[in-house]
């Protein structure tokens, strides 16, 4: 065997639930005691091209299986899983999760997350929770793990980016309803040290940090209404720093370092509701360095003012427009200060029973100003990008045939507006489409054709593409269980004075489902393609790719014990 294949021999998952289950306590006398079910399947794809195997392996066979225990309406599912083609892991990956809930009650074991403010955490955690939600009054705590650490050996040269194991617990409460509520949030977050290895400390800092967030709203009438969302965080760059020699109110729950910031985040909107017309106006603010350990990842420095329109005209035309503006360097320490502008307006109108159409603008602008440093006209950024499309679309339905024609048009302009600019980064794009699907109903059979045309204009540049196709799909049998598809395409891509290139390709599908446990299906790609020089117009075709997969599942019902239901006399 060559030393360049590489075999990943097997990867182990216990997913002990997941984090859309729920088990209601109350609800365990009503279950089945013992359900145990689950599925075998396996997945068998072949690639070949005649210009080599490069970018895939010439055969991928994967095989798995999946075993849920339901005790009592809680579900436990195994799922083991082997691949000859997965040369990313190699490793078991485990994890748990449970969400008991009993009346206004619901625990979190294992992976779980708690909804919270944008600002203070938006990450799941592996560990413990408790929430309590009533008509008005809502509270939730949590601990546990945010991140694993990530801890290759500092040696080899292909190491992982190290980070430290991040630890949190968290609160929150919250009273009143959809109109009228208010809720504060707290999370403490921190690295922990001890979590890699001595020499990636020395290149990478432990942090922590303490946020504190309170979200609102007030409905003073019933087409008006005032939200906000605010956080202040305290944040500790490096937690190995000196503590700072003064008391303050966070001494019993945090140090004060002399590496820590303090930093605000929020939002205010104002919301109108009159006689169809929606309006809202919102501005947020993220100061420099703003940091929450428990969010995945924040801009900063940066506010923005943001306005939506929409209503509707004579019961038949929806209009949408939206207006915002945002502006970086908050802190006036950057070179310059870069704004950005974005506008968009949407309109969609019902002609008749069967004909509608859609138009739409959506507009950029980029713009640079003073900083630090004066900014010099030469070389300032100001910039544009407009786009303009426009959608009809038709329908029309006989005893015998369906119809559904929908056409579209695009224009981008993407354009330097530095009048010193000699527009070698400007682009013009064009692209229209059109789609008709057919359903033979006597035959019950669907018949679908694309086509798609986009012309690209640069400096001294040009780009064509044309793509093409048509397929059609049917079900058979009684059962309708018998599913076969097919398709074929044709593309054809040009830039001018450098290269052409056609490709057709046809695809086929096929799938079976033998009573409800059984799922076979099939697959096969078929393209040819190739380079044509600037005389010829059709391609050699030189070129050949061909994939073909074979796939099965099996669902079971191994074993259970139904709950007696006791017959009404």
């Amino acid at each position: 065997m060559s030393p360049k294949i590489r075999l990943t021999a097997l990867i182990v998952s216990i997913l002990l639930s997941n984090a859309m289950f729920a088990q209601n306590i109350s609800e365990i006398a009503k279950s089945d005691p013992l359900i145990i079910s689950g599925a075998i399947g396996t997945q068998n794809t072949y690639r070949y091209s005649s210009v080599g195997n490069g970018y895939g392996s010439p055969m991928s066979n994967t095989v798995y299986a999946n075993l849920n225990i339901s005790l009592y309406g809680f579900n436990m599912p195994f799922t083991l899983y082997y691949s000859n083609d997965n040369l990313d892991f190699n490793y078991p990956q485990i994890s748990f999760n449970l969400n008991p809930s009993y009346k206004n009650w619901v625990g979190h074991f294992g992976q779980s997350s708690m909804a919270m403010s944008s600002y203070v955490m938006n990450m799941s955690f592996n560990g413990v929770g408790l929430e309590y939600t009533n008509d008005k009054f809502r509270a939730g705590i949590f601990y546990g793990r945010l991140r694993n650490a990530i801890n290759s050996d500092p040696e080899n040269p292909f190491a992982r980016t190290p980070q430290y194991k991040r630890m949190g617990w968290g609160f929150k409460a919250g009273y009143g309803s959809s109109r009228h509520y208010i809720d504060v949030y707290l999370l403490r977050a921190y690295d922990c040290e001890n979590s890699i290895d001595e020499l990636w400390r020395q290149q990478v800092s432990p942090q922590e940090n303490i946020v504190v967030g309170v979200k609102g709203c007030v409905t003073p009438f019933n087409w008006l209404s005032f939200t906000a969302n605010a956080a202040t965080s305290i944040f500790n760059t490096d937690i190995r720093t000196p503590n700072v020699p003064v008391k303050t109110d966070f001494d019993k729950v945090f140090d004060v370092k002399y590496s820590s910031l303090m930093r605000f985040a929020g939002d205010l909107s104002t919301n109108i509701n009159i006689k169809g017309v929606n309006a809202s106006i919102s501005y947020r603010m993220v100061q420099p360095d703003y940091t929450s350990l428990g969010t995945y990842y924040m801009s900063n420095n940066y506010h923005s003012l943001g306005i939506t329109l929409g209503t509707t005209l004579f019961n038949k035309v929806s209009f949408s427009g939206t207006f915002s503006g945002q502006a970086d360097n908050l802190s006036k320490e950057q070179l310059y200060t870069t704004c950005g502008y974005v506008y968009a307006a949407n309109a969609t109108a019902r002609i008749s029973k069967n004909f509608s159409i859609t138009a739409g603008y959506n507009g950029y602008l980029q713009t640079q100003r003073d900083g630090t440093c004066v900014v010099n006209d030469t070389t300032r950024i100001h910039r544009q990008m407009s786009s303009y499309s426009l959608t009809p679309s038709f329908f029309h339905e006989t005893d015998l045939l369906g119809h559904n024609i929908s056409l579209s048009a695009n224009l981008t302009n993407n354009k330097d507006l530095n009048k010193f600019s000699t527009g070698e980064s400007d682009i013009k794009t064009t692209a229209l489409g059109l789609s008709y699907n057919m359903d033979v109903k006597p035959i019950e059979t669907d018949f679908t054709l694309t086509y798609s045309h986009q012309e690209s204009k640069g400096f001294n540049s040009k780009y064509i593409s044309d793509v093409g196709s048509l397929g059609t799909s049917r079900s058979f049998l009684k059962e309708r269980n018998l599913t076969l598809s097919a398709s074929v395409s044709l593309c054809y891509n040009e830039v001018e004075r450098q290269s052409k290139s056609l490709s057709i390709g046809a695809d086929f599908s096929a799938s079976f489902n033998l009573k409800k446990a059984h799922l076979f299906s099939a697959s096969a790609a078929f393209n040819k393609y190739g380079d044509v020089n600037m005389t010829q117009t059709r391609s050699g075709l030189d070129c050949t790719d061909i994939t073909a997969s074979l796939n099965y599942i099996y669902t079971f019902n191994l074993f259970a014990i139904k709950r007696k239901v006791k017959s009404e006399e």
